[in-house]
């Protein structure tokens, strides 16, 4: 996820611990979503499996705007 900002990224995770925090779970939801899409998610309901995409997509909308708005401070 965003590797043209990979360096920023690792940068922000030693020194920003809620950035750390949502890149990490953004990271845990997309393994658990492949996990349970491969499986075929017969384990889990339809609608759970979907609310579990939508937390992960807004994960990814709240880190990329973190790492626009560091970017910004630090005018890079």
């Amino acid at each position: 996820m965003f590797h043209e900002y990979r360096e920023i990224i690792t940068k922000m995770k030693t020194e920003d611990a809620h950035f750390h925090k949502q890149f990490d779970r953004h990271n845990e939801l997309n393994d658990k979503i492949d996990e349970l899409e491969e499986s075929g998610g017969e384990h889990i309901e339809h609608y759970k499996l979907e609310t579990m995409k939508k937390e992960k997509l807004k994960l990814k909308d709240d880190i990329y705007n973190m790492i626009i708005k560091y970017k910004k401070a630090n005018n890079l």
